[in-house]
């Protein structure tokens, strides 16, 4: 299994028979890389900020994939006739080659109102991903929040993708707490350094980290893959 930062909170996740994208925001991504040519069997989408479900509807026109949301965005999704598959939070569905819980996250969802006025998307949510005996946790945007703690006892968490950026999530204190209550086993910070407004320090998260809890921190560039 191999998993792919794609810049900002985006992720490609390559299996043996799977292939997905989670929040491809590309186009008008600064740190993405380029050329970059997706074909995903499946889209999860955290919510509807333009930084987060980005390309997900071109990509999914793109190559038939479906789009795995929350209720409401999925209907949205699937009124711009592309395939979606609903969910709510604390709900999961196993997939076949995969499966799929949806987490509470702390944050806003709506669509970006480009062509219209925005849209409320429902909750926001977090995706746990079990595949090839793997777990797999990502966030989505979101605050700390206590049932984290939950998360981490229930789950034995191989990879947690935290965003550490501040401003509009999590920033690394917080995202330190985030990793004591999870216990994962290896940690890539994310939603960072896109722009001025979230620059962090990597570098420092890290040794925080590792300094006070046993996960190990692995900082991906855009671009760059962690092998599970």
């Amino acid at each position: 299994m191999k998993l792919t930062f794609l810049g900002h909170a985006a992720f490609l996740l390559e299996t043996a028979d799977l292939t997905l994208v989670i929040d491809p925001f590309i186009t008008g991504n600064p740190v993405a890389p380029r050329n970059l040519d997706l074909h995903p069997d499946y889209i999860l989408v955290s919510h509807g900020h333009g930084d987060h479900a980005g390309d997900a509807l071109a990509l999914a026109r793109k190559t038939n994939a479906t789009i795995v949301s929350v209720y409401e965005a999925a209907n949205y999704f699937m009124r711009q006739g592309v395939k979606a598959h609903a969910m709510h939070i604390g709900g999961a569905h196993d997939f076949g080659s995969f499966k799929v819980k949806l987490t509470p996250a702390w944050h806003g969802n709506s669509t970006g109102g480009d062509t219209g006025p925005a849209e409320y998307l429902g909750n926001p949510c977090g995706f746990l991903i079990y595949a090839e005996g793997k777990t797999l946790y990502h966030s989505g945007d979101t605050g700390l929040f206590g049932d984290m703690g939950l998360i981490g006892r229930l789950n034995a968490i191989d990879v947690a993708l935290l965003p550490i950026g501040d401003n509009f999530t999590m920033g690394p204190e917080d995202a330190l707490e985030a990793v004591k209550m999870l216990n994962p086993r290896q940690v890539v910070p994310m939603h960072y350094n896109t722009w001025p407004l979230i620059a962090q320090d990597p570098e420092a998260f890290k040794r925080a980290v590792e300094e006070q809890s046993p996960g190990k921190v692995v900082i991906l560039q855009p671009g760059s893959a962690l092998e599970l």
